[in-house]
């Protein structure tokens, strides 16, 4: 597997342009957000709905076409149309049965199951998420956290180079794994949060990305 850092790409259609965003590159395939939306995993030579075809990948770029023009996505790229920039992506999350707010989304272009969690300093993953995932923790930074009983425990600093939940996808996200212990899910905590607006109404989470 060959995880990549998210590019991202615009179509240059003056009606309806798309937000062509690339979180993940793998051999012959990548996974791709479109408008925002949801992760997809598209193989070369496949078109989505939305008339995006997948060229070409390699190990740091993938070639799209759009609207009969095609555009190589290199590693880190970004860029929006003049449509999109300024349009303040926002996704809505509801509780469940516990009042926990869980959601499906996406770290470097692996799936995930999140939980919101104010009191989680960084995205928090386990070691197993972070090897299913292809993360190399052990170059982090090792630090101690206190965990929700109390427990002190080792953790390594990690660079996410993508997160994304619904439509909201963040760059150079600050994660932490930690090596002992098993959560179940990934802490969606405050350096994903703090680069959002949080707003309740009713039940209701919505997040809106700052930036």
């Amino acid at each position: 597997m060959i995880a990549a850092s998210a590019v991202a790409a615009i179509a240059t259609a003056p009606a309806d342009a798309a937000d062509v965003n690339v979180i993940g590159l793998f051999p012959g395939k990548a996974v791709v957000t479109i408008n925002r939306g949801s992760p997809r995993t598209l193989s070369v030579g496949q078109r989505t709905p939305e008339g995006i075809l997948l060229v070409s990948v390699d190990s740091s770029s993938a070639v799209v076409e759009i609207e009969g023009k095609r555009e190589r996505l290199e590693m880190g790229q970004h860029f929006e149309s003049a449509e999109q920039t300024g349009a303040r992506t926002s996704t809505t999350l509801a509780p469940d049965s516990r009042g926990h707010y869980l959601v499906d989304g996406a770290i470097n272009g692996g799936h995930v199951r999140f939980m919101v969690d104010t009191g989680a300093s960084s995205v928090a993953l386990t070691a197993q998420d972070a090897q299913r995932l292809g993360i190399n923790y052990r170059m982090g930074k090792q630090g101690i956290a206190t965990i929700a009983d109390g427990r002190r425990v080792l953790i390594y600093q990690v660079k996410l180079e993508s997160v994304t939940v619904g439509a909201i996808t963040l760059l150079n996200v600050d994660g932490s794994v930690q090596e002992t212990g098993s959560m179940g899910v990934v802490l969606l905590g405050n350096t994903f949060l703090d680069r959002t607006e949080l707003h309740r109404e009713g039940a209701n989470l919505t997040l809106t990305k700052r930036y």
